[in-house]
């Protein structure tokens, strides 16, 4: 990404009031964009691929994609369904990224990494390629069922609310009552 596109980018960030577009880093900025303002919108089953490098301290970089990893996570009606990325098995780019990750943390970001000796340790000892894919049954189960709350179909009842009422799919802008008709 050229500075153009990068003060671009932190315009509109700004634009849209996102603390502190001056101090974080472009890939969380692009980030924080699509988790406030796109996620939510897309309603056909959608692959978001090629996320920024310091979004996804665990993933390998990308091939032929500066700057991006090798991760992609299946949209469907507003939602992450799944996640899955190639694992990062070069224990030296993995320390590098956790130190980036533990000064984020140590500066306030909460959703940053720690480091990790024991983890950095097995990557020394070698680790074979594997990637990782995680898929959201709960969230699959909310959308074949028309259910817009995770607590409606959890399996344990002591998860939900007592007492609580939630609101209709088409009430949260998740479902149209005529879609599907």
């Amino acid at each position: 990404m050229n500075g153009k596109n990068e003060a671009e980018i932190r315009q509109i960030a700004k634009g849209k009031g996102i603390e502190g577009a001056d101090e974080i880093g472009i890939g969380k900025i692009i980030n924080v964009l699509y988790d406030k303002f796109v996620e939510a919108t897309l309603r056909q089953p959608t692959f978001i691929i090629d996320h920024p490098l310091e979004t996804s301290p665990l993933a390998k970089k990308h091939r032929s994609k500066p700057g991006h990893v090798e991760r992609f996570e299946l949209i469907i009606a507003g939602m992450e369904l799944a996640n899955a990325f190639s694992e990062l098995n070069d224990p030296l780019d993995q320390r590098e990224r956790l130190k980036k990750q533990a000064e984020l943390k140590a500066a306030g970001d909460l959703e940053a990494e720690s480091m990790d000796e024991d983890f950095l340790r097995a990557l020394e000892y070698g680790m074979p390629p594997a990637g990782g894919l995680g898929i959201g049954i709960d969230r699959l189960v909310m959308i074949l069922t028309n259910q817009p709350s995770i607590r409606d179909v959890l399996f344990f009842p002591h998860m939900k609310p007592l007492g609580a009422t939630q609101p209709k799919p088409e009430e949260m802008g998740i479902l149209d009552k005529n879609e599907g008709s």
